[in-house]
């Protein structure tokens, strides 16, 4: 909520109490990018992600608003999952005050733990998600019982 201030010989302005987060938040994300790499260099950003596993897959999400199908590249090398693309900046009309979110190039790679088939993996971009399926490799197990002999040597 805003409360109106009043100050010696100037016009009467609004007190925003939060507004001083607003600007450590700037500034910690300035200082983020700094030292990891940031949005609109040469350094790829990482975006945000879930890895599930379920019975018959590794299941990857990974948060990417704003970008087309055509913009994303999905890659298997070995055992890592590489998604890399890039977030366009759209084209404004007037100045722009602040940006907040991210455009330039992301990479996200993930190691998976186990045996998949890499000839069957899926992946689709709806609602700004990208969802990744890794279908895990068909391992039957078999049980069988092994009989316990008695030996002769102590």
């Amino acid at each position: 909520m805003a409360l109106p201030v009043r100050r010696t010989g100037a016009t009467p302005t609004t007190w925003r109490p939060y507004r001083g987060f607003d600007d450590i938040y700037s500034e910690f994300d300035r200082l983020v990018q700094s030292l990891v790499g940031g949005a609109g260099g040469d350094e790829a950003w990482l975006p945000a992600a879930d890895v599930s596993e379920t019975d018959a897959a590794y299941v990857v999400e990974i948060e990417l608003p704003g970008v087309h199908r055509e913009d994303v590249d999905v890659e298997l090398d070995g055992n890592e999952l590489v998604v890399t693309g890039e977030v366009k900046e759209k084209k404004r009309e007037g100045l722009l005050r602040r940006r907040t979110r991210r455009i330039g190039n992301f990479e996200y790679r993930v190691t998976l733990p186990g045996d998949f088939r890499a000839d069957d993996v899926e992946a689709s971009l709806a609602h700004g998600v990208l969802t990744v399926q890794v279908p895990k490799a068909q391992t039957t197990t078999m049980h069988n019982k092994i009989e316990v002999s008695e030996s002769s040597s102590k």
